[in-house]
């Protein structure tokens, strides 16, 4: 009887990992042109805070909601084009957003950038555990490495080419549209020639996988996970959305000089990924999760009290540690599910984004009523949820 598997290749698919992560870095560079503008939109448009954060909720809830839905949908219905799909969804919303001269304008097309990206992630993660060889957590940092140097790419280019002159050079990312595209075509092709030799040798498209654990426990692990991401998303959100109306408020630096300092911070986002996946493969998920998460309190607690030379250096270490957690997190949740990879790519990429996205709206309201500082010094306590670590079962041990 022939032994179903997820892994389609013996070893490493490297060249479609490239793609992938490249994909997922120009993906997300575009994605993160929202937030970048964000100061631009204020100014042009007079936008309060908790507009720019209705902005952002709007955005992050289409990036979210149907993440899951994506992934349960190809789950059961794989189809080898779907990156490119979604980054016409991208390249629309960019077009509309380089244009755009009021609110709603504006929300109708972080809604579409947003779809681009429920689709992207699900099913990018799905090939790229396929073709890990095994070596999943590698293959995940490697993906995920790709999104946050994009997503820190980002703001240096607004600030470089978009910020000086007019918002309406938005309309030159969609050449980065347009390049992604080429890059995802070697993947689609990668991944139709795995569906069909799937089906040429009739092994099933989704091979059942036993669970690690009772159910119970599985949805109790699966809970402290989401609590894990509620709380490195929250403060995550502080910095993405707001961190450069921080420093811009409390120590008077330029718009462009806010970019290059929030570039600082992505970049240690960037390296923090790389380094997660892998050490979680030698050490153990779980270990990860705790020094990451756990471990950037101490930064983001400091943060609000010290100088903007300190800031800096402090927002590039909680960058480093927190960011480690979420190749960790999401391969954990997918051994806890192994028959479900779509689906709990997009519960998660998704719940990250919506927890993000609700975050980012609440703290515009906050920093209204009660100033920019306020919404530091509150969401530096929120690493400190990482102590539910401790709920969750070691599965390095268990698979040993």
């Amino acid at each position: 009887m022939q032994k179903n598997t997820q892994r389609p290749v013996s070893s490493i698919a490297y060249p479609i990992l490239i793609a992938l992560s490249i994909s997922h870095c120009l993906n997300d560079l575009l994605q993160s042109v929202i937030t970048a503008t964000y100061p631009l939109f204020k100014e042009d448009l007079t936008l309060s805070f908790a507009q720019i954060g209705l902005i952002t909720l709007v955005y992050q809830m289409s990036a979210s909601v149907f993440q899951p839905v994506f992934g349960l949908f190809f789950d059961k219905r794989p189809f080898a084009w779907t990156l490119p799909m979604g980054m016409l969804f991208t390249m629309t919303g960019l077009l509309n957003l380089a244009f755009a001269n009021n609110l709603y304008w504006v929300l109708f097309s972080v809604f579409i950038i947003g779809i681009g990206s429920s689709v992207l992630h699900p099913e990018a993660s799905r090939i790229t555990s396929l073709a890990s060889g095994g070596r999943r957590g590698l293959a995940q940092s490697l993906f995920q490495v790709g999104g946050n140097l994009g997503g820190s790419l980002g703001p240096l280019l607004v600030a470089l080419i978009v910020a000086p002159y007019s918002r309406h050079n938005i309309a030159l990312f969609a050449i980065l549209s347009v390049i992604a595209i080429i890059v995802m075509i070697p993947v689609g092709k990668w991944y139709k020639g795995y569906i069909t030799r799937l089906k040429r040798d009739h092994i099933a498209l989704q091979p059942h996988m036993q669970m690690p654990l009772p159910m119970d426990k599985t949805v109790l692990s699966i809970s402290i996970l989401l609590i894990l991401i509620f709380s490195k998303y929250i403060y995550m959100a502080s910095l993405s959305s707001y961190y450069t109306f921080y420093l811009i408020h409390k120590f008077g630096v330029s718009v462009q000089d806010s970019q290059l300092y929030l570039f600082v911070f992505l970049v240690a986002t960037a390296i923090g990924t790389l380094l997660g996946g892998p050490i979680g493969d030698r050490v153990g998920r779980k270990y990860v999760i705790w020094g990451s998460i756990l471990g950037a309190a101490p930064f983001s607690l400091l943060m609000p009290h010290v100088g903007l030379i300190a800031t800096i250096i402090l927002s590039f270490c909680v960058g480093l540690t927190l960011s480690s957690a979420f190749p960790a997190i999401l391969l954990y949740a997918q051994e806890l599910l192994p028959n479900k990879l779509g689906l709990i790519s997009g519960l998660f990429f998704g719940f990250a984004f919506g927890v993000a996205g609700i975050a980012s709206a609440v703290l515009g309201n906050m920093a209204d009523k009660f100033g920019i500082e306020a919404v530091y010094n509150v969401c530096a306590y929120m690493p400190l949820l990482g102590l539910v670590t401790w709920f969750l079962p070691n599965l390095k041990k268990k698979s040993q």
